[in-house]
């Protein structure tokens, strides 16, 4: 088995959705999606005085968006960035709280981020998100941003730092270029 560590309004983790799946359908293993809170931050505005360090936070910050956007063209996938970036705390929740297959559910939070850029911090969009996935939760909507709390500290404490995160065999890998190697590990040739 694998588990993923996503959060949906990373930029990185829609990225890797297609590859993890491919690699997923190819070695005819199962996922363990698991949320994550990952940090993301918009692309800082030039300022009229910025200090060196700034202005090398904005370039990185605006050459990273750059990189991502091409990665998505490669995958035929137009990434619009919301703006400002919203929060997905309570759609995480429930992918913590889901029995089932999450993938539908995964699949629709992803789109309704990065193609409508709606709130995955809504109760009224994430509850929407549910009912069409046809998942189920084991929680009700007002206790699933602390279900978040607990599941995001629990992560921590076993090292996840970012999204998309991947675990094999309790080795950690973060980010989808580790997906060659993770094919690998799981396929008994590494």
């Amino acid at each position: 088995m694998l588990t993923v560590y996503l959060d949906f309004k990373s930029p990185n983790a829609y990225l890797a959705l297609k590859p993890t799946l491919a690699l997923a359908e190819r070695l005819n293993i199962e996922i363990d999606w698991r949320p994550f809170r990952a940090l993301e931050r918009d692309v800082p505005s030039e300022g009229t005085e910025e200090s060196v360090a700034q202005s090398h936070r904005r370039v990185r910050a605006a050459s990273r968006r750059r990189l991502q956007i091409m990665y998505a063209k490669h995958q035929g996938i137009d990434l619009n960035f919301p703006d400002p970036l919203g929060e997905s705390d309570l759609a995480l929740g429930a992918l913590a709280a889901m029995s089932g297959d999450p993938l539908p559910f995964i699949q629709a939070c992803f789109q309704t981020y990065w193609e409508q850029h709606l709130d995955l911090d809504s109760e009224s969009v994430v509850q929407d998100l549910i009912a069409q996935s046809g998942a189920a939760i084991s929680h009700p909507l007002s206790e699933l941003r602390a279900l978040m709390e607990d599941s995001n500290a629990q992560a921590e404490e076993a090292g996840i730092v970012d999204a998309p995160a991947y675990v094999v065999a309790d080795q950690i890998f973060v980010g989808r270029e580790h997906l060659p190697w993770i094919e690998e590990l799981i396929a008994g040739t590494a």
